[in-house]
């Protein structure tokens, strides 16, 4: 694991070792259960810190800080955008004949703590930006200029295909790449087009599947 939840799987483990070894029927390795689930993921909840407040340690154990310096593998990308990563569309007001404006985007969101990362990705594929977000603690590697997406991304998971359920949306995305490269998003009809391959994708396509429609 690349990102801080490898931290969250360290600390897991550590659990699981001291279960192992049966130190969970005992109240000192409850106690060290207890400290280490504080470190992990969101720390614990508010039930958990008043029934337990006689084993929270001060300080709490201590979490793992994940390094990475590089993206070992073009396949890990294609994992993690799997997982982590949108494709989407986004169509706005502007100035042409039809009055609209279609943007595609590619877009890898994060907990800020893993900003690093970010940014290596950015490196890798040298182009976009990050983007902190104005209310949580995350960030956001965003791809937008269609010259990167047509030269880079798309070839990118031609050659490391994607496998899970979103590459449905990475080809609806595609299928929107080519009318743009051949400028159809500049006609009524065109648009009319890739408006109806945008109600579909993403969080859409759930509901399309779920009410039986396709």
């Amino acid at each position: 694991m690349l990102t801080q939840k490898g931290a969250d799987f360290i600390l897991f483990k550590q659990i699981v070792d001291l279960m192992e070894n049966k130190a969970h029927l005992t109240i000192e390795g409850i106690n060290q259960i207890i400290n280490i689930k504080a470190a992990m993921n969101l720390g614990l909840s508010e039930l958990l810190k008043s029934e337990f407040k006689d084993f929270i340690l001060t300080p709490l154990w201590e979490r793992p800080i994940i390094q990475t310096e590089i993206i070992p593998d073009p396949y890990w990308i294609t994992g993690f955008v799997d997982g982590e990563g949108t494709f989407d569309i986004k169509i706005y007001s502007s100035k042409t004949n039809v009055g609209f404006a279609v943007q595609l985007r590619f877009r890898i969101p994060q907990h800020e703590r893993d900003t690093k990362l970010i940014e290596l990705l950015l490196e890798y594929f040298s182009s976009g930006s990050v983007e902190k977000h104005t209310s949580y603690p995350a960030v956001t590697l965003v791809i937008t200029k269609f010259t990167t997406i047509s030269d880079k991304i798309i070839p990118f998971f031609e050659s490391y295909p994607l496998v899970g359920v979103k590459k449905n949306d990475y080809l609806d995305w595609c299928s929107v790449a080519r009318l743009m490269r051949n400028k159809a998003h500049l006609t009524q009809e065109g648009l009319n087009l890739i408006r109806t391959i945008k109600s579909g994708m993403n969080s859409c396509r759930l509901c399309f599947g779920a009410s039986g429609k396709s």
